[in-house]
């Protein structure tokens, strides 16, 4: 049973409760941790630099029982935020989503985006690839034929693979509801925080919605961001180990 109240999604297992929204049909980018931490460090960079608004949360039972602390306040670990200037929604969370509850995230993520008429959705996360290089690709895809020609001049096509974890089960969902997406895959040759994959995918977002943001301060600050961010790579590494994860191919985000 899904509950819509003016401020509140609500299914069986995961509540979205967020101050009204205040965008028509804004686009929706999601960064839940993954591989290099690249959904994670690109959306923390948007929201700092386009100054976002924050204007709720996601909850589940399924997440670990914590709060996140900054500069001695208390915020939730999956936050909502908005920019009217824009016209952007962004959700991004400083916790690892498990695997085995990516279906039921995805699920209330999707469904609340179409109850608020977002236009498009965003999926931001990592790739792992084999092949040697000191150039960060991003690789794309895309829900229908329409969106992989929007983002085609801009990345290298995925043209065969899969995509794991909780950026998977958003773009299926998407497609499943016919909700246009799109993934945007940075390439990192390690399971570390990778900022520079993170400011090649934010190089795409800014030709795609002219968000003008200065990606030089990541690679700039990038052994501070990896210092940083090693923790929640951990935890990343330790969800996915759980019983019940499985990886299709190793190169694949």
């Amino acid at each position: 049973m899904v509950i819509i109240l003016s401020n509140v999604y609500e299914d069986d297992n995961v509540r979205i409760v967020t101050e009204p929204i205040e965008t028509e049909n804004p686009v929706l980018i999601e960064g839940f941790p993954g591989i290099g931490l690249v959904g994670n460090i690109a959306s923390q960079q948007i929201i700092d630099k386009i100054n976002m608004t924050y204007k709720g949360s996601i909850e589940s039972k399924y997440f670990p029982p914590i709060v996140v602390l900054y500069q001695g306040l208390v915020t939730m670990p999956v936050r909502v935020y908005e920019s009217k200037e824009y016209n952007l929604l962004l959700v991004v969370s400083d916790v690892p989503i498990n695997p085995s509850v990516s279906y039921d995230i995805s699920k209330a993520l999707v469904g609340w985006s179409k109850s608020i008429n977002v236009k498009e959705v965003v999926s931001i996360a990592g790739i792992t690839t084999m092949e040697e290089s000191e150039e960060t690709h991003v690789f794309g895809a895309a829900t229908n034929s329409e969106m992989l020609d929007k983002i085609r001049d801009h990345i290298e096509v995925f043209n065969m693979g899969t995509i794991s974890g909780i950026s998977g089960s958003v773009m299926s969902e998407c497609l499943m509801r016919d909700l246009p997406a799109v993934s945007l895959l940075g390439s990192t040759q390690t399971q570390n925080p990778d900022p520079r994959a993170a400011a090649a995918v934010l190089e795409v977002l800014n030709s795609l919605y002219g968000l003008s943001i200065n990606t030089e301060e990541l690679f700039e600050q990038a052994e501070k961001i990896e210092s940083e961010m090693q923790r929640l790579a951990e935890d990343v590494k330790s969800s996915e180990q759980q019983p019940g994860y499985r990886r299709e191919f190793p190169m694949y985000g």
